[in-house]
């Protein structure tokens, strides 16, 4: 679970094995495996650094890269 702050600066925890996609436009948008949609405050960045450090919690081995990312 990765807590989060929604547009209207309402705190809430996410599931993050739910989260499919995480887009940064205008506003940053996380499309979750129900179909669902849900715009938060955080950067992409951010989310990318709860979901990583959620999985390293758990347990979860470090994730492959995908072609382009860097490994930090």
């Amino acid at each position: 679970m990765i807590r989060l702050t929604r547009l209207n600066n309402e705190p809430f925890v996410l599931n993050a094995i739910m989260i499919e996609q995480v887009q940064a436009h205008a506003d940053t948008s996380i499309s979750l495996l129900n179909g669902k949609k849900v715009f938060v405050k955080e950067s992409e960045e951010e989310i990318i650094k709860k979901v990583t450090a959620f999985y390293h919690e758990i347990g979860f081995p470090a994730l492959p890269l995908k072609a382009g990312e860097k490994d930090e």
